[in-house]
């Protein structure tokens, strides 16, 4: 496969992963980051990062919006819920698993 290929196929999988959990509100960040160790906010910061490496200047909530589909601030406004205790502890026990972009990966 050719990089152009590979190129557009990865940014439809992005776009197809963005759309989806645009979608899905009901999950929470806090969940995904203790199950899949990263969260709509790592997608964000990996999105800048990008923009970065290219030379494109993107800010992290400019980065965010794209990912979230809205602001930030209506995001946590309209679907964000208080963790429970419970969902604390386990990001506390996932730390060591989160993405090392997250920002909560401490090497």
């Amino acid at each position: 496969m050719d990089q152009e290929t590979r190129t557009r196929l990865e940014a439809a999988a992005f776009r197809g992963l963005v759309d989806h959990l645009q979608r899905r509100t009901d999950v929470q960040n806090i969940d995904l980051m203790n199950l899949a160790g990263f969260c709509r906010n790592c997608l964000s910061k990996w999105y800048m990062a990008a923009a970065q490496d290219q030379g494109v200047p993107v800010d992290y909530d400019a980065a965010r919006e794209i990912v979230y589909g809205m602001t930030y601030d209506e995001w946590k406004r309209d679907y964000q819920h208080e963790a429970t205790e419970q969902q604390k502890t386990e990001f506390e026990t996932t730390k060591p698993l989160h993405a090392l972009i997250s920002g909560h990966h401490k090497a």
